[in-house]
């Protein structure tokens, strides 16, 4: 999954940048509006985080620009104004979710986790794929009942594969939101992680559709 953390404090940014990156996620950091508001409406991501009190374009207007641009990723806002006036500026811009500062990262990220899968359209947060299970609100993967260690980047292939399960996934949009965006990406590194994958879950549960992508194949 591929996050979006837009923030403007030099020492929260990269703390929040480091939690989510240890919990698999990939993150660009934008520290102002006009690279919010850029990044936003050119990439693919699962979700943003976004502050409110920004240089250049504040978040409000920034969230504002992406969804008159159609951009319907979910947006966590991050912000110490705790007036109500401006958590309802914020959810009649755009906002799926309201964060105050201070707080804790583990909820940060959890919130963050909740926005991906329902956003993927699951109410619950255990997903079943034959004796695959995924536990999206805390990021467990479970193979026959048994914990599947898997690295940062298989983490995400399968987490998207998981999400949109029976699904054709493209080959471009898997590859937008496992790397990050200044990522140095080999063409055949996405073949060498589904390869990894195949050999942990099983060879018959990631199918190659020619021409398209991957589907993770549960049946039903």
């Amino acid at each position: 999954m591929r996050i979006l953390l837009v923030e403007d404090d030099r020492d929260l940014g990269p703390r929040i940048a480091r939690a989510l990156r240890d919990e698999h996620f990939a993150v660009d950091v934008a520290t102002n509006g006009v690279d919010a508001q850029h990044l936003g409406e050119t990439e693919q991501y699962d979700a943003a985080v976004l502050d409110l009190g920004l240089p250049d374009i504040d978040g409000i207007g920034v969230l504002k620009a992406w969804r008159a641009a159609g951009r319907e990723l979910p947006v966590l806002v991050l912000t110490a104004r705790d007036g109500w006036s401006d958590k309802v500026a914020g959810f009649k811009a755009g906002a799926d979710d309201y964060v105050l500062k201070p707080f804790r990262v583990e909820e940060l990220v959890m919130r963050l986790r909740a926005l991906v899968r329902r956003a993927a359209g699951h109410g619950q947060p255990r997903l079943e794929c034959g004796p695959l299970s995924f536990d999206a609100q805390t990021g467990a993967f479970e193979l026959d009942g048994l914990a599947l260690k898997l690295t940062a980047f298989e983490w995400r292939v399968l987490s998207q594969l998981m999400l949109r399960r029976n699904t054709v996934i493209e080959r471009l949009d898997l590859l937008e939101r496992v790397y990050e965006g200044d990522a140095d990406v080999d063409s055949n590194s996405l073949e060498v992680i589904v390869g990894r994958l195949r050999k942990k879950i099983g060879a018959t549960m990631i199918e190659t559709v020619r021409g398209r992508g991957y589907r993770l194949a549960c049946g039903g």
